[in-house]
């Protein structure tokens, strides 16, 4: 019965271990290096492309937001509603964050 069992650590069954994993390490080595210059200079140039139509997109966003989040706070503020301070507090920083998101983001693509 013992004969038909596999041994799992036996000297051959390792060394075979090794070289499948020494053959697939080596060739994932020499297929990796094949076209990463100019992947990445395409790669580049498709995103400088987008950058400023997001930013323009982003720009629109944030200024519908902020009309839409002025007309909430100035009907809060005429119903008499307590929480008026802490909705403008959030308006506020909603709309300064999308309008510099665009410039950081043109900024850090260098554009």
């Amino acid at each position: 019965m013992k004969k038909y069992i596999k041994q799992p650590f036996n000297k051959l069954n390792i060394i075979k271990e090794f070289f499948a994993v020494a053959i697939l390490l080596v060739s994932n080595l020499v297929l990796a290096q094949s076209g990463g210059a100019g992947a990445i200079s395409s790669a580049t140039s498709d995103i400088e492309e987008y950058v400023e139509p997001v930013s323009n997109l982003v720009q629109m966003i944030g200024a519908v937001v902020g009309i839409v989040g002025g007309v909430r706070i100035y009907n809060k503020w005429n119903n008499g509603d307590n929480d008026v301070n802490k909705e403008l507090i959030g308006w506020g920083g909603a709309c300064i964050f999308l309008l510099l998101v665009p410039t950081v983001i043109q900024a850090f693509f260098g554009i």
